[in-house]
């Protein structure tokens, strides 16, 4: 046993409640699900000394994890990613306090790992042997990896024009790999429209209620390592959403385990010029995002037209104090590289959007120059290099 406290599920705008240990996609009404767990009794057989013996991984976290036997967790080592502090640039944007987070080192070069480690390992649990994902990229390439490990079939439908190495991933790792003319939305309407006569699970963004999951350790572990004195200010690039839903989801079960106080950063959402409904929907007070047409980044990862759980992701930004920013494809990729040279970490774009944004808001004095300040590098550089070759060229001249 895993030793986890889960109850039940629960509609996100409902409060709806549907029993744990069964297969679900959405509530109801059509809302994302979100995991519940009874924290008083945790908080009597689990404290935070016990994680000195715990595992280097996101699974260290087990007790808060919707997975109840250990035989069932499918993990290739995700979670537990570095912090660094960034001295230099931090320095050059008057910055006393500044650490990036790098999930471009987990399994498969980026965060979307840990959702999908847990979304398999409860499809393990419940015994569903056929998935299918639609994908901007980097959770194509993590989910065809844990379906691989788990013995599990994989669909995986990208945007024709998605980066290399996620295709190229996902064809190794066995997945069935289609690629379809338009966005991640287009891929979504393929997966919907074959669940039906393929039979397949859907582990789209928030269509199934177990990649928060995986998502919110990025949250439990900055606590951790900040010793349990939450940052001032995160810096989250938001395509979909889940890693800022999950993490907001994290702080609140921290501090109801007694863990952490009532302090909370400020939420800041970044998001692609060409591609920014959470942006939007902020600046015009709105609960809910509108499709954003035409949407067009480099930023793969920010490439999501219009988020299912939206409402989550203004939540979380509102309740914090915190506020939505978009930067373009061009201050991004200098922020990439002024990382890149100044401290020897070569990020994706999503997180060179983050620094790009802090630079905007350090210049309006929205945060201040000893706030700590934690930004979330989502991924490796290295599964971008279309976007680099588009600012360097490449040595044979493409």
């Amino acid at each position: 046993m895993t030793d986890t406290a889960v109850t039940h599920l629960e509609c996100s705008r409902t409060g709806e409640r549907f029993a744990a240990g069964t297969v679900h996609n959405v509530s109801t009404a059509g809302w994302p699900l979100l995991v519940r767990y009874d924290l008083e009794t945790l908080k009597q057989r689990w404290d935070r000394d016990s994680l000195a013996d715990a595992p280097r991984s996101m699974w260290r976290y087990a007790p808060l994890l919707p997975v109840r036997l250990k035989e069932h967790i499918i993990s290739l080592q995700e979670g537990f990613t570095p912090l660094h502090r960034i001295h230099r640039l931090g320095d050059h944007l008057q910055c006393d306090d500044l650490w990036l987070k790098d999930e471009g080192v987990n399994p498969t070069g980026s965060f979307k790992a840990r959702g999908l480690s847990c979304a398999i390992s409860m499809c393990v649990e419940l015994g569903i042997t056929k998935v299918a994902i639609p994908t901007a990229g980097n959770a194509g390439g993590a989910l065809a990896a844990y379906a691989a490990a788990a013995g599990i079939e994989a669909h995986v439908f990208m945007p024709r024009d998605v980066p290399l190495a996620n295709f190229l991933e996902a064809k190794a790792f066995g997945a069935k790999v289609t690629l379809v003319d338009g966005l991640i939305s287009d891929c979504a309407r393929r997966v919907a429209d074959g669940k039906a006569t393929e039979q397949w699970f859907d582990l789209s963004t928030l269509k199934e209620p177990y990649r928060i999951e995986g998502k919110k350790t990025m949250g439990l572990e900055a606590a951790e390592q900040f010793g349990w004195d939450v940052p001032d200010a995160i810096f989250y690039p938001t395509g979909g959403g889940v890693g800022m839903i999950g993490m907001w989801k994290a702080f609140r079960e921290l501090e109801q385990l007694g863990w952490i106080g009532p302090k909370r950063p400020k939420m800041i959402a970044v998001q692609a010029e060409g591609c920014q409904p959470i942006v939007r929907a902020f600046e015009q007070n709105a609960e809910f995002s509108e499709f954003w047409q035409g949407a067009s980044t480099l930023a793969s990862g920010l490439r999501v037209p219009k988020p299912l759980g939206d409402f989550l992701v203004l939540q979380a930004v509102r309740q914090s104090g915190g506020t939505t920013l978009a930067v373009s494809d061009a201050e991004t990729m200098d922020a990439c590289e002024e990382l890149a040279s100044r401290e020897g970490l070569f990020v994706a774009p999503e997180g060179g959007a983050c620094i790009a944004a802090l630079k905007k808001l350090r210049r309006s004095e929205f945060l201040g120059r000893k706030d700590r300040i934690l930004i979330y590098n989502t991924g490796s550089g290295y599964k971008y290099l279309e976007a680099w070759s588009q600012r360097y060229g490449s040595p044979t001249g493409g």
